[in-house]
């Protein structure tokens, strides 16, 4: 730390500039943040990186007022005003005096740390109802952002790989393996080149927008029990005018590397359920890949921070860990087709979501539910209930049609996916095995076996879900509708963890135990 800030940080530090009792600090490699009493005094640091330049006070006051400006679009009310340090007559420093300022702090509304997402999901608590919340939020900052063609596409991407790649290298010296750096660096490059024209459709068509730029867990808090996004990049607009995806990315690839692969999942599904962004799923790997090796570049930069080994040495692992995942999520593998068929209440969702995380690459199978797919091209949430005129065989034929459309640009793109209907024609069974054959990927189809009255009790005790089927609906199906004969027939009337558990064997995946428990 430079000792033109020794003297800011000793005064911010103590109790008394406040008049609480005492004040605690968090610090990144780029900032410090001091708790004090229902404020948070957000400090740059004057320090300069390939990606940032808090060097000069002037560069601080300029950075600070962006970050208020910016984050009251995520966070209105958690972002209160920028103030400054003064120098006194007496040569003494104070918040906001009538002084010479020598430095400047943004000031926000506390939070509980225990409200930051990265503590949330430590505890277990990303319930499935906070992260379709979460994911619902994204989207809604994705739709409003404005969409810029100056950034972004190829020359946003390739440049972002290019300032990574030196970072890495310098991190050579830290510890990182200099042959997975120099692998991690030619597969990238390589990539964003053979993605040029999608990159470059995907600016000129709207999607490169104003997003948050630094989408992960420790950057997301719960407020009024509710999701909400803060401390977005506000250094350098290259930075955060960004794809919409790339910016997902950060988040999932966060999920993943901390174990969360089901609510990563869950995030990315619900999101393309919210937003229609298939086309750009080819890009999703180095997306993820390029997210990792941020985190190893920026987490290697905090281990020269560290003088002590004991807090050095376990960044330096994290650093490793990152860049593995960068690695490992360059190599995508092939897709496959995975149809779950059966009448409503079967627990064709709840399985289909069981084995998504495990099916295919990260952040795992895209699932197309037939009823998500009908809201969607309602223009409505999916929990949203339709009239039963949306439910006619007209009505009907188009969203299988959506269906089998959807899934090729989701197969086009390299992703799994994984079918959820009820596929009770033979024409319908037929038409998304011809999906698979036509984009030469293996196709797999379960159907799902469950005793009426089973399918009655649950389709009852339903509330809250994108499925608008009663009781009468499911005994019309189960009257009118037989099992396929060349499908796979699971026994689906049991616990969801057994038809899971078999339905993963019959398809060869390893569905791993949670992570941590979310309901």
């Amino acid at each position: 730390m430079p000792d033109q800030q020794d003297e800011v940080i000793a005064f911010l530090s103590r109790p008394d500039t406040y008049g609480v009792e005492k004040v605690a600090l968090v610090e990144t490699h780029a900032s410090i943040v001091f708790l004090a009493g229902e404020r948070a005094y957000k400090l740059k640091k004057a320090v300069r990186y390939s990606y940032l330049d808090y060097s000069t006070p002037a560069l601080r006051r300029a950075a600070c007022k962006a970050e208020l400006e910016i984050n009251r679009r995520f966070a209105p009310e958690l972002y209160l005003e920028v103030t400054e340090i003064t120098r006194e007559n007496d040569g003494s420093l104070r918040l906001h005096g009538p002084g010479d300022p020598v430095d400047w702090v943004v000031v926000m509304n506390r939070f509980a740390a225990a409200d930051q997402l990265d503590q949330v999901a430590e505890r277990g608590g990303l319930t499935r109802k906070l992260v379709f919340d979460l994911a619902d939020r994204i989207a809604a900052t994705h739709d409003a952002a404005p969409p810029s063609q100056d950034f972004g596409g190829t020359q946003g991407l390739a440049t972002a790989i290019r300032i990574t790649i030196d970072n890495l290298r310098l991190g050579v010296g830290t510890g990182l393996p200099a042959d997975a750096v120099e692998t991690w660096s030619s597969m990238a490059l390589q990539r964003v080149d053979d993605l040029t024209p999608l990159l470059e459709r995907r600016r000129l068509t709207g999607r490169v927008r104003a997003c948050h730029g630094d989408l992960h867990l420790a950057n997301l808090c719960l407020l009024d029990g509710k999701a909400a996004l803060f401390d977005a990049i506000e250094f350098d607009p290259a930075i955060s005018t960004i794809d919409v995806l790339y910016d997902l990315a950060f988040l999932l690839m966060d999920l993943v590397h901390r174990g969360f692969e089901r609510e990563a999942n869950l995030v990315f599904n619900r999101y393309l359920d919210r937003r229609d962004e298939a086309d750009g799923l080819a890009a999703m790997s180095l997306f993820l890949s390029l997210r990792a090796a941020i985190r190893a570049q920026v987490t290697c930069a905090a281990v020269n921070q560290h003088q002590d080994r004991q807090e050095s040495n376990p960044l330096l692992e994290q650093a490793k860990s990152y860049l593995a995942l960068a690695l490992r999520m360059l190599s995508p593998g092939k897709p496959r087709l995975i149809a779950i068929g059966g009448f409503s209440g079967t627990g064709k969702s709840t399985l289909a979501y069981g084995l998504a995380p495990f099916a295919g690459a990260a952040p795992g199978a895209r699932v197309l539910r037939s009823d998500v797919l009908r809201k969607r091209a309602a223009g409505v949430a999916p929990e949203t209930r339709l009239p039963p005129e949306a439910y006619s065989a007209e009505s009907h034929a188009v969203v299988y049609g959506i269906l089998e459309a959807e899934a090729v640009r989701c197969l086009a793109g390299g992703q799994t996916v994984i079918a959820d209907a009820v596929f009770g024609r033979p024409d319908e069974r037929a038409a998304i095995a011809e999906v698979a054959r036509n984009r030469t990927v293996p196709f797999d189809a379960i159907w799902l076996d469950t005793p009426l009255a089973t399918l009655e009790r649950r389709v009852a005790g339903r509330g809250g879900d994108a499925s608008d089927a009663t009781v009468a609906v499911v005994r019309g199906q189960v009257s009118g509708g037989e099992a396929p004969l060349d499908w796979v027939r699971l026994d689906a009337g049991g616990e969801p963890g057994r038809v899971l558990s078999d339905a993963a064997a019959l398809l060869g995946l390893a569905v791993r135990d949670r992570r941590r428990q979310s309901t």
